[in-house]
C-alpha cells in the first residue's frame, strides 16, 4: 500500500471524523481496529493452537482407548475360549458310517500303566449246581449234546447284618473317701458315661471326613444297614469329641511340618457363618496340614511356618508365603506356563495392527524353556546324576533365561512377566531349584492335588457356621490325610484316637508301633 509524504506537524485533516475515502467512517476508529486486529491475530493463532493441542490429545486418547477396547475384547474373547471349548470336527462327509466304526478302536489303558484284574476270593461259602440249558441262550437252538465239562463261576457279595454289638461292662466299685461317692473305671475298649460305642464314632467320622458323606446322610447310614439310631446331632458331637482328643496331635503335626526338609503350600476360599474365610494347605509326601482362618495374609503363613522355614518351600507367586523366610524357594513352573499361553492367546486374539510378534515369541520361548526343564529334571531323576551335573542343568537353563528376557516388550502384561521372571526379589531364584535337589518337584501340583478333597467337600458342606465347626475340618482332615500318608487306615486310627490317650493315637497315627 503505497504511503505519502507525512504532513506537517500542524496539519488539522478537516474529514479525520468523516473521511469520504472511508465511506464516512472515523480514520481515528479506524486506526484504533486497525491496532487492535493484531493482538485479535494472536488471539485467534493461540486459540487455533490450543485446539490443535485439543485435537492432538483427544486423537492420543481414542488411541489408547482403541487400544484398551481391543485389548479387553480379546481377554472377553479368551476367557470364553477357555470356558467353553470348541467341538471337535467332524469326520469328511464322504467318509460312511461303518468305515468309521470299523477303523475306530477301543481306547487302550495309558501306556506304562499296570494292568488291573480282580483277586480271586480265598474262601468259598456256598457252592450251587447249575443244570446244563436244555436250549442255547445265544440262538435258541434245542438240539444241545450233554458235555462232561464244568465251569466255576465266583460271585464276591457281602452279607448284611442290620444288628447292633452290645456289649454290658459290669463294674466293680470302689468307694472314694475323699470324693465321698463310689467310683469306678473304664475299661478297654469302653467310653465311659457313653451309649454309642468308639467304633460307631470311629465310622462316623471317617464316613463324614473320609467319605465326605453329610450328617444326615451319616445317620441314615447307620440306621438302615446297622439298626443303630441316633440324631444328626450325634454325629456333629462325635466330630468335637474327635477334634478335641486330636487336637494336641494337630499341633505336634504343625510343628512336624516346620522342620520337614521340603513343603508344598497353597490356599483356596472358604465359607464360615456365610462370611469369606481361607483354607490354608501345607504338606508333603508324609504330613498333611490343613487350616481355616480369616485372612490370606503373611500372618497365617507365619503361623503354619514360623518365621525362619529351614526347609524348601514349594508355592505359587503368592507374596505372602515370603513372611517364612524359607532358605530356599520352588515356584509353579505350571502357573508361569498357563499365564504365557494366557499372555499369547489374548495378543493373537487382537487385531494385527495391536499385535507385539516380540511378545508372542517371548511367551513361546518361556513356554519351550519350562517345560524342557520339566522335562530334563524327571531325566535327572530317573537316571541318578551327580550332583556336579545337576548344578551344570541348573546354570544352563538361567543362561537361557537370560537370554530370553533381555529385550524389553512393547505388550504390558508380556512385560510384566519379563520382568518378574528376572526380579531377583520375586520368581528369579525360585524357578530351576528342582534341578539341584531331586525331591523337588518343578509344580505346586501335591498342594493343588490336596485342596481338591477339601474343594469337593466344600461343595458338599458349603463351609462351616462356626468357629468351632472351622477347627474341626482343620483337625480331623488333618489327621485323616496325615494317617493315610503314613500307611495308615483312617478308621483304624480314629478307633485309636476314641479309646486310647495322646501318646498311643500318636504312636497309631505315624504308625510307630510297627516301626
Amino acid at each position: 500500500m503505497p504511503r505519502f509524504h507525512q504532513a506537517p506537524w500542524d496539519y488539522d485533516c478537516l474529514y479525520k471524523h468523516c473521511c469520504p475515502h472511508l465511506q464516512g467512517l472515523s480514520t481515528a476508529w479506524v486506526f484504533d481496529e486497525y491496532q487492535n486486529t493484531h493482538f485479535e491475530h494472536l488471539e485467534h493463532w493461540r486459540f487455533r493452537d490450543d485446539q490443535l493441542e485439543e485435537l492432538e490429545n483427544t486423537l492420543e486418547y481414542i488411541k489408547k482407548l482403541e487400544q484398551e477396547n481391543e485389548e479387553l475384547k480379546s481377554q472377553l474373547k479368551a476367557l470364553h475360549q477357555r470356558q467353553f471349548k470348541a467341538n471337535k470336527k467332524k469326520k469328511e462327509q464322504d467318509q460312511s458310517t461303518e468305515t468309521s466304526l470299523a477303523k475306530k478302536k477301543k481306547r487302550g489303558a495309558p501306556k506304562g500303566h499296570p494292568g488291573w484284574r480282580r483277586r480271586q476270593p480265598d474262601h468259598i461259602d456256598k457252592t450251587i449246581r447249575v443244570p446244563a440249558p436244555q436250549s442255547c441262550p445265544h440262538c435258541n437252538c434245542s438240539d444241545l449234546t450233554p458235555s462232561e465239562d464244568t465251569k466255576d463261576h465266583l460271585q464276591e457279595d457281602i452279607v448284611l447284618q442290620p444288628r447292633t454289638f452290645v456289649t454290658n461292662f459290669k463294674h466293680h466299685q470302689a468307694f472314694c473317701p475323699k470324693c465321698r461317692r463310689n467310683v469306678v473305671q473304664g475299661a478297654e475298649g469302653e467310653l465311659l458315661n457313653c451309649y454309642i460305642g468308639p467304633t460307631t464314632k470311629a465310622a462316623a467320622v471317617f464316613l463324614r471326613y473320609g467319605l465326605q458323606l453329610p450328617y444326615r446322610k451319616v445317620q441314615q447310614l447307620f440306621d438302615v444297614f446297622f439298626n443303630m439310631p441316633f440324631v444328626p446331632a450325634s454325629a456333629m458331637a462325635f466330630d468335637r469329641t474327635a477334634t478335641g482328643k486330636g487336637q494336641p496331635l494337630y499341633e505336634d503335626l504343625r510343628e512336624k511340618l516346620r522342620y520337614a526338609a521340603a513343603a508344598h503350600a497353597d490356599e483356596t476360599s472358604w465359607r464360615q457363618d456365610g462370611i469369606g474365610h481361607y483354607l490354608w494347605y501345607a504338606g508333603n509326601e508324609q504330613l498333611a496340614l490343613y487350616m481355616i482362618d480369616r485372612h490370606r495374609s503373611a500372618k497365617v503363613v507365619q503361623k503354619i511356618f514360623g518365621d525362619d522355614f529351614q526347609g524348601i518351600l514349594n508355592t505359587d507367586g503368592y507374596a505372602a508365603y515370603n513372611a517364612a523366610n524359607a532358605q530356599l524357594r520352588q515356584t509353579c513352573l505350571a502357573h508361569i506356563i498357563r499365564r504365557a499361553q494366557e499372555i499369547k492367546q489374548e495378543i493373537s486374539l487382537r487385531k494385527p495392527k495391536y499385535q507385539d510378534p516380540q511378545s508372542i515369541k517371548f511367551c513361546d520361548q518361556i513356554t519351550g524353556l519350562l517345560k524342557k526343564a520339566c522335562q530334563v529334571g524327571r531325566q535327572l531323576n530317573e537316571q541318578g546324576v551327580t550332583q556336579k551335573h545337576r548344578d551344570g542343568q541348573h546354570n544352563f537353563f538361567y543362561d537361557q533365561l537370560e537370554c530370553i528376557c533381555q529385550r524389553q516388550l512393547a505388550d504390558a502384561k508380556a512385560e510384566t512377566l519379563r520382568t518378574r521372571l528376572r526380579d531377583p526379589t520375586k520368581e528369579y531364584h525360585r524357578i530351576f531349584t528342582f534341578l539341584k535337589y531331586p525331591h523337588i518337584e518343578p509344580t505346586n501340583n501335591q498342594a493343588e492335588q490336596s485342596l481338591r478333597y477339601m474343594v469337593i467337600f466344600r461343595k458338599i458342606c458349603f463351609g462351616t457356621r462356626s468357629a468351632q465347626g472351622s477347627l474341626s475340618h482343620s483337625v480331623l482332615p488333618s489327621l485323616m490325610m496325615t494317617a493315610r500318608r503314613q500307611g495308615q487306615h483312617p478308621l483304624t486310627f480314629f478307633q485309636t484316637l476314641f479309646t486310647s490317650d495322646t501318646a498311643t493315637a500318636q504312636a497309631a497315627l505315624y504308625n510307630l508301633e510297627k516301626n
